[in-house]
């Protein structure tokens, strides 16, 4: 079980080269359930005087960390996943309380991060260096060989949000850890406990004091400060468009990993087995209640096969439960009142502007409940923005050129799905698409975790993915052998 975290009843501490520690101003930010309004906990509210010894910290550990072997790493790495799947229904119980995921989703959080810890673990002995001589290029003789290795890049800023405050926390801590990097991490507000946990799992495996940090307090407050801090020498953010747009014009030379917003379509065509496709959509739209950047966000429909999908939607949707997220309940209450209204002001904007509402547009407090909206021109915000809610759109188009044409046209270029029997056109169509990833006859989604994962435009800056998140948080340094 766990040490206690808690100065007092609820009272969260920081972590602090290897101690839990409190804000000197005793200040804290109280935290409640977004699904009955409970009260949670206090968590700590640093300063920007305080944030100097987080970072400061981290850079003095982390010389010593990254000459450390890397199997001495990754057995640490290991041991972390070994008692994070052993607290998993701990830790899943304060996911469903903090953040109002249902159960089932919050334990599939937990084991999948475990199964991305011990993955990590073990590619990061994979990732190696080379050698390469220089007769290969015109003009040299055999007389010189580089020898290029990979290197951390020293203190890595782990921002993660709400909505995978485990998952998407462990990617970015396990590869910069096994890359030899010390980590200042800032998990979201709403969502810090379960980040906390997480970060406990690290000190109980026995990570060295100082190498992992974690600091809390609003972003607002502390954001910019630690983005720009000279001695951060990367930033890996998870979260909105217009907070990446801001880290990116802040962080000077930095290298960034940003992963951003995104109004994924799915893309139907005629020959698509209907029935397949309208159950990969629901499931792919409504997931914890559309809180997820993957999420399906709109349909590009052709005309001659619209009415046959929404034959077949409309039924899935109607048995989607509502409720509490206890009660493993498929929508669940958004993650705040704010988050409502924004969801709630493009369902008004769609429905007063003539879009056909075949389901939902019904709220109780920041409880939206499952929403469909047919016939959706591209003068609705709703073709457009992202809400980040259980709402979806059915944009019926007269071609499959139409459908390319409306996809590239949002700011966002995440990712998009095709349903199609015709291979060929598939690949012809995704050739087209200006997103990250394409996914074919599925539903848009992240992984497996070693795939690659990222996005263009507003989606995003990099590619993750456990390889390549371990190669963007370390760089290659040449060693050139010069013969006479």
């Amino acid at each position: 079980m766990f040490k206690c975290i808690f100065r007092k009843d609820h009272i969260y501490k920081c972590l602090l080269n290897g101690e839990w520690v409190e804000s000197k101003s005793g200040k804290t930010n109280k935290i409640f359930s977004p699904a009955d309004g409970s009260f949670l906990g206090e968590l700590q509210a640093m300063g920007l005087e305080e944030a100097d010894r987080f970072i400061l910290t981290a850079k003095a550990a982390q010389k010593s960390w990254g000459d450390t072997a890397v199997n001495e790493r990754a057995q640490i790495l290991h041991k972390a996943a070994e008692i994070l799947d052993k607290q998993k229904d701990i830790i899943a119980n304060v996911i469903v309380k903090e953040i109002a995921k249902n159960k089932k989703t919050a334990l599939s959080e937990v084991e999948r991060s475990v199964d991305y810890i011990h993955f990590t673990a073990e590619e990061g002995m994979r990732v190696s260096g080379e050698n390469l001589s220089s007769d290969v290029f015109p003009g040299f003789n055999n007389k010189k060989l580089s020898i290029i290795s990979r290197v951390p890049l020293g203190v890595v800023l782990a921002v993660s949000p709400f909505n995978y405050p485990v998952n998407l926390s462990a990617s970015k801590i396990a590869p910069a850890l096994i890359a030899g990097n010390a980590v200042v991490f800032k998990p979201p507000t709403q969502g810090a406990i379960s980040a906390l946990y997480l970060a406990r799992v690290f000190c109980e495996a026995g990570i060295p004091a100082g190498v992992l940090n974690v600091i809390t307090g609003q972003g607002r407050e502390i954001g910019d400060y630690l983005v720009k801090h000279p001695d951060i020498n990367m930033v890996n953010f998870t979260g909105s468009s217009s907070v990446g747009r801001h880290i990116a014009e802040i962080a000077g030379m930095k290298p960034l990993l940003l992963e951003l917003g995104g109004k994924d379509a799915a893309i139907v065509l005629e020959d698509a087995d209907i029935s397949f496709a309208a159950k990969n959509i629901v499931s792919g739209a409504y997931s914890y209640s559309g809180q997820r950047c993957t999420a399906v966000k709109r349909i590009l429909v052709l005309e001659s096969i619209a009415d046959n999908l929404v034959d077949e939607m409309l039924p899935l949707v109607k048995k989607l439960s509502v409720g509490n997220p206890a009660d493993d309940a498929d929508i669940t209450p958004l993650i705040s009142d704010a988050a409502a209204d924004f969801v709630q002001g493009i369902i008004d904007d769609a429905r007063q502007k003539g879009a056909k509402l075949l389901f939902g547009d019904q709220r109780e407090k920041n409880l939206i409940y499952p929403t469909l909206f047919d016939h959706v021109t591209v003068d609705m915000r709703l073709a457009w923005e992202e809400p980040f809610g259980p709402v979806l759109p059915i944009i019926r188009v007269k071609s499959i050129e139409e459908a390319i044409d409306i996809s590239n046209r949002s700011e966002y270029g995440l990712q998009a799905c095709i349903f199609t029997q015709d291979i060929d056109n598939a690949f012809d169509i995704a050739s087209k698409l200006d997103v990250g990833t394409v996914q074919i006859n599925n539903k848009s989604e992240r992984g497996p975790d070693h795939f690659p994962f990222g996005g263009v435009k507003s989606s995003g800056l990099g590619t993750q993915g456990i390889r390549y998140s371990i190669e963007a948080m370390s760089r290659s340094k040449a060693v050139v052998i010069n013969f006479k």
